[in-house]
Formats: C-alpha cells, sequence, structure tokens
C-alpha cells in the first residue's frame, strides 16, 4: 500500500468514526433492537456509497455548480435531521412523563407493608427477561431502520462537497483518476459498512445497561437534542447565506 493510500485510509477512518447525525440515528435505532440498528447501519453505508459514486462520476460538481439544487439538498438535509431529533426529543418527554406517572401509581398500589393480608402477596410484575426497551414502544421494521439510515446520510449535503474536494487530492500525478477514484470510494464505503454495524452491535451487547430507563431516556434526549441541532444548523445557514 502506497503512502498516499494509507494516509486517506487514515483521514477516511476519522470522517467515517466521528460522531454525527449518522452515529446518533445508528445508536437509537439499535437500542430498539439489533436488527434495527445493523439496518440503519447498513443504510448509512448505502448513502455513503451514493456520495461517493457522484463524486466519482463527477455530478457532485454539478450539486456545487447549481446553488439552488445544493440548497434544495440542504433544506431537504436539514428539514429531515430536524424531524428526527423532534421525534426523538418528544418519546423522550414521554418516556419521562410515563415514568412520573407509574410512582405514585406504584406507590399507591404497594401500600403500607401492613395493609397485605397474612399469607397473601403482591402478584408479581411481568418484567422482560432482557430489560424494557423504552425508546420504541412498537419495533420498528427493518426497512424504515434502513430508510432510515439512507436519507439521513444521503441528505447531507456537505457530503458530496467533501469527498469531491478529498478524493483528487490523493490522485497521484499521471495516473489515470478513474480507477484511483473507486478505490478510494471503495475504502470509504468499506469502512462505513464494518464501522456502524459494529456500532450497533456494541449498542446491543450494551443493552441491559443502556436500556434501563433513566439511561435510556438520557440517550433518546441526547440523540435527539444532537439530531435537532445538526438539522438546525443545516437549516441557519441556509437562511443566512
Amino acid at each position: 500500500m502506497d503512502g498516499q493510500l494509507m494516509t486517506f485510509t487514515a483521514v477516511a477512518a476519522g470522517m467515517v468514526a466521528l460522531p454525527g447525525a449518522d452515529f446518533a440515528v445508528v445508536v437509537r435505532q439499535a437500542l430498539d433492537s439489533r436488527r434495527a440498528g445493523v439496518a440503519a447501519a447498513l443504510g448509512v453505508a448505502g448513502g455513503l456509497l451514493v456520495h461517493t459514486a457522484l463524486a466519482v462520476a463527477g455530478l457532485a460538481a454539478v450539486l456545487v455548480a447549481v446553488p439552488t439544487l445544493f440548497e434544495t439538498v440542504q433544506l431537504l438535509g436539514g428539514g429531515y435531521l430536524l424531524y428526527l431529533g423532534i421525534r426523538s426529543l418528544s418519546a423522550a418527554a414521554r418516556q419521562w412523563s410515563a415514568a412520573c406517572a407509574e410512582r405514585p401509581a406504584a406507590a399507591a398500589q404497594d401500600g403500607p407493608a401492613g395493609d397485605t393480608p397474612a399469607g397473601n402477596t403482591a402478584p408479581a410484575r411481568d418484567v422482560p427477561a432482557h430489560g424494557p426497551r423504552p425508546c420504541a414502544t412498537a419495533r420498528r421494521s427493518t426497512a424504515h431502520s434502513l430508510r432510515q439510515g439512507f436519507l439521513t446520510n444521503a441528505l447531507n449535503p456537505k457530503a458530496p462537497v467533501l469527498f469531491l474536494s478529498l478524493l483528487p487530492q490523493f490522485v497521484p500525478a499521471g495516473q489515470p483518476p478513474l480507477p484511483r477514484t473507486l478505490v478510494l470510494a471503495a475504502i470509504v464505503v468499506v469502512m462505513a459498512a464494518v464501522w456502524f454495524p459494529a456500532v450497533a452491535l456494541l449498542v446491543d451487547r450494551l443493552g441491559g445497561q443502556l436500556r434501563r430507563p433513566p439511561v435510556a431516556r438520557a440517550l433518546e434526549a441526547a440523540t435527539g437534542t444532537l439530531l435537532t441541532v445538526l438539522g438546525g444548523v443545516l437549516l441557519a445557514e441556509l437562511v443566512l447565506a
């Protein structure tokens, strides 16, 4: 492996692993289920495949050259992230409300120790074997998670600009650009296809701790805040431009 390719691999690894909207969506879906998390991760990799293919084909240059097209993608991307963020924050708020409502109900049901007749015991509550999954009252379908991961990445307007400016820097002088950029694009997509499913599997592996109601509510609120901020920044840049 030549020096330029090693340098690009390190740069690409940092880009892929840097926490952002993709990371937040994969974590949120993985808290629902392993399958949902992996599906969202593969969707993110699919979005990166689109961006790198556009950069290789030179179509990303069209996106940069036509401001209206770029602004449209930015509007869609910012709006989608904002939508996901608000949904996560709403879910976290509902979970906090439900938790607060359950506490007095549980206290009233248990009652003072002396109120329980002798020989009677309170019925045990049903507890899921693997702990609750409060981040999703209804399991999301694999297709829904895959679509959410794909759209989160594909609607990022800065990705094609990044790849368009980055890939040519690692094409050696005098070498045909197409084969080299195809290799560079493949490195990025493969890294994403390994990293994001690994994140989903790790979150699922730690699910017993991460799905504890207080932790899950905090994670839901944190991912919602991150997505809302990222979406708001994209829309603010569009308005202030």
